[in-house]
């Protein structure tokens, strides 16, 4: 998980908002909105980082304050992310992101740059993630379910690729590595890419320590 920098909002959902009796289902123009969130949020969900693309059949739009407690904010578009289905459908315990979490509130906003939710996440070498804060340990595990065993292996999945890469004997400059999985380049992040990032920026602080 990592900080969403919030862009402009799609000139759709400002002029729909004017509307009288404007609501987020009588909303026509989702497809924009997919667009916007989907970019802004380099092509990856809002909670776990999977890949997201802007299809109703790949992504979810996310309200995190729900309609149903918040109504006043279903149209706020500062509330609106994407996110990935979620496990929908599946049993329970193998929903994640939105389709776990349902109406339930969150402790931390993800596109809050005041508080960055990735300096209060750890991510551990076996693929669990978790936090020294117990509210929102709770959270990524109780409301989330961001340490569901498919998503546990695929982080730990891409840090041990990106770990025999640099076991290859190849020299490579973490500093450069950290630009490339941190989104200081243009396009679509890396699935899962906060885990490399946490691993390179330990292993810089490390080394300049």
């Amino acid at each position: 998980m990592r900080t969403i920098q919030k862009n402009g909002e799609p000139r759709s959902l400002t002029a729909h908002r004017q509307q009288a009796h404007a609501d987020y289902d009588n909303y026509a123009d989702k497809d924009a909105l997919r667009e916007s969130l989907v970019t802004e949020q380099r092509g990856l969900c809002c909670y776990c980082q999977s890949r997201i693309k802007p299809d109703p059949q790949k992504m979810k739009i996310e309200h995190w304050q729900c309609q149903a407690n918040y109504p006043d904010r279903q149209l706020d578009y500062q509330n609106l992310l994407g996110a990935c289905l979620g496990g929908h459908g599946n049993p329970t315990q193998e929903k994640h992101c939105d389709t776990r979490k349902g109406n339930a509130d969150l402790c931390f906003c993800p596109t809050d740059p005041m508080h960055p939710i990735e300096l209060q996440i750890r991510y551990l070498g076996d693929g669990n993630i978790t936090s020294d804060d117990e509210n929102i340990k709770t959270a990524l595990n109780d409301v989330l379910n961001l340490n569901w065993s498919r998503l546990v292996s695929n982080r730990k999945a891409v840090l041990q690729a990106f770990q025999e890469r640099l076991q290859t004997g190849k020299r490579l400059d973490p500093a450069r590595e950290l630009s490339k999985w941190d989104g200081s380049q243009h396009g679509d992040m890396k699935p899962f890419s906060q885990v490399v990032v946490y691993y390179l920026s330990k292993k810089l602080g490390r080394a300049t320590a």
